[in-house]
């Protein structure tokens, strides 16, 4: 049922989703480098966010997930397409009169205002009274950890607290949308994995509907409710976090989503193909039987095993990494294959030059195209 749901033996009607950003058709040619001819920023680029919901635009450095954002923002104006907040059409508005706040890699906070002042720098232009001011401000720094900081100068922070300054004064004006101009490529790996959990909870508490932009796929993978991939101006998948992980669409979005082996196979039904001689069972796809395609194995969906195995080859190459050991093994006429093995400590680890059989985990694999 589209727009009905069943509830014992009654009929309730479904509750529409409210979209907050809507993409249509959306174009950004730029001049060329020696002024003629156009380069193509972002192509026919579609999406729907959903009310407070979190869509990260994720993709290689020059794949157009930056302009696209600006497009939203409204500092950069489309050469085609349309960009709604929910039913307003704000394509040809100015940023000012778009109701975003952006939070940008650079923090963009002014160092000669105290924490309190800019953070109320926004308010203040609204001519709201004093007592609004300190009233919604002092909310804000509560919920962003800063509540003991307001008297406290930018010079006298730490990154972290910096980057929550920034957020702080973004939430405070209550935006429709939160933008996010890869706001954490600045700070070192353990305060990068803090800040994103407290953003991704703080997001979650306030149901702010949020559009973030990043490189980083385990920052997209651990934030997200959809994500968009994008290479060269293209949007080349978009969905949950598990669905790009597990059923990439093709085998850019499969090599840039975490570590991938890529090999060649012949399809005999829609879940099953035939490696070499080998029989493997995979996520069900449209390709016809006799074709030849390739097949995606995450490391994980991988074990080695004895003489049962699908595949006989050689350790290459063994890497501990403490979690989990990351293990290369030669097959003849497949290829190298990567190997992730849990719980290393417990197991017994093989070595270089040693013999050993690979096995595919049943239905873990993905057709990601042809070769």
């Amino acid at each position: 049922m589209d727009e009905m749901e069943m509830k014992g033996n009654e009929a309730v009607t479904a509750t529409p989703p409210v979209y907050d950003l809507t993409i249509e058709h959306l174009r950004k040619e730029f001049p060329g480098h020696d002024g003629s001819g156009t380069v193509v920023a972002v192509n026919d680029a579609h999406l729907k966010v959903e009310r407070g919901q979190l869509v990260t635009l994720l993709g290689p450095s020059g794949c157009g997930k930056t302009t696209l954002l600006r497009m939203i923002a409204g500092f950069e104006e489309p050469t085609a397409g349309r960009v709604l907040f929910g039913e307003r059409d704000v394509t040809n508005l100015a940023p000012n009169q778009r109701d975003t706040a952006m939070v940008f890699q650079s923090y963009a906070i002014f160092p000669h205002l105290n924490v309190f002042d800019n953070v109320a720098f926004g308010l203040k232009l609204q001519r709201l009274s004093q007592h609004e001011v300190r009233a919604k401000v002092e909310r804000v720094l509560e919920l962003t950890g800063l509540a003991g900081y307001a008297k406290r100068s930018p010079s006298q922070l730490s990154g972290g607290q910096q980057q929550r300054v920034a957020l702080a004064r973004c939430i405070v004006m209550e935006p429709r949308l939160l933008l996010f101009d890869e706001p954490l490529s600045n700070l070192d790996a353990k305060l990068r994995e803090q800040m994103r959990i407290e953003i991704r909870e703080l997001q979650q508490r306030l149901g702010i509907t949020t559009v973030y932009v990043t490189h980083d796929q385990v920052e997209a993978m651990s934030i997200s409710d959809l994500v968009l991939v994008m290479n060269e101006g293209e949007v080349m998948q978009m969905g949950s976090p598990t669905d790009i992980y597990a059923r990439p669409a093709n085998r850019f979005v499969a090599d840039f989503i975490g570590k991938a082996n890529f090999v060649t196979a012949q399809v005999l039904s829609d879940t099953l193909v035939r490696v070499n001689d080998v029989e493997v069972a995979v996520q069900q796809h449209t390709y016809p039987a006799g074709s030849h395609v390739t097949v995606m194995f995450r490391p994980e969906a991988l074990q080695l095993a004895g003489e049962d195995a699908q595949f006989r080859g050689r350790v290459r190459r063994v890497t501990f990494l403490g979690n989990l050991l990351e293990c290369v093994v030669d097959v003849s006429d497949v290829g190298a294959l990567l190997v992730d093995i849990p719980n290393p400590v417990a197991e017994r680890l093989p070595e270089p030059g040693e013999e050993t059989g690979v096995t595919s985990i049943p239905g873990l694999a993905a057709v990601v195209g042809v070769p």
